[in-house]
């Protein structure tokens, strides 16, 4: 039977918005709470360890693996990202649900342990405008600008393992499909069927006592 709690995954190439998307989501759904996971990058300006990303070194991240204590971890743009299964433990004691904002190979391995999660890939309108969003952030060398273009189409190959595919070429547009698929996804049946169960279970109506 599939648990009331909510497991969404969101993805997307490098640029395509997907953190902007997220961030509103989380602003409208305070009881789905963020998986911050963990990075051997950098931080960007204005980025908080332990708000966008815990910030860890190389050798953290791989005593953290040798330790088992990631649900998902994968390689990114040469470095390493992974989401601790104390993360989703705390999401389950304190919220309705986890957000996971992490790539395609990270998707995967939270489907794999997890099937009942919800995915959705956020696309770009096309590839040229992918690239004028990167080079407008400025917040990358162009070494770095031109290793995530060139990773973009690796990633949008892998659109057909989602469950669902929101274009952002509007940000209003997308994310009024992003909200859409959080109350599609609390509606399941699935999610109700043991309160459906339990009222067929208390007898027919207007039976006597």
């Amino acid at each position: 039977m599939v648990s009331d709690f909510l497991l969404l995954i969101v993805s997307s190439p490098s640029g395509a918005g997907k953190t902007t998307l997220c961030n509103r989501l989380r602003a409208e759904f305070p009881d789905l709470r963020f998986s911050v996971s963990h990075t051997t990058r950098k931080p960007r300006p204005n980025e908080v360890d332990g708000r966008e990303y815990h910030f860890i070194d190389k050798d953290a991240f791989d005593r953290m693996i040798g330790e088992h204590a990631f649900a998902e971890w994968a390689p990114v743009h040469g470095n390493s990202y992974g989401t601790s299964v104390a993360e989703i433990e705390i999401a389950k004691r304190e919220a309705r649900g986890v957000l996971f904002d992490i790539d395609y190979q990270g998707a995967r391995q939270i489907k794999a342990r997890m099937p009942e999660a919800a995915s959705v890939f956020i696309l770009p309108p096309s590839l040229a405008e992918l690239e004028r969003r990167l080079r407008g952030r400025g917040t990358e060398d162009e070494p770095t600008t031109l290793r995530r273009l060139r990773a973009a189409k690796g990633e949008i190959e892998h659109y057909g393992f989602f469950d669902y595919v929101i274009v952002n070429d509007d940000l209003e547009r997308a994310y009024d499909q992003l909200r859409a698929v959080v109350f599609a996804e609390r509606c399941r049946r699935g999610r109700h069927a043991l309160l459906c169960e339990q009222m067929l279970a208390e007898g027919k109506v207007g039976a006597s006592t």
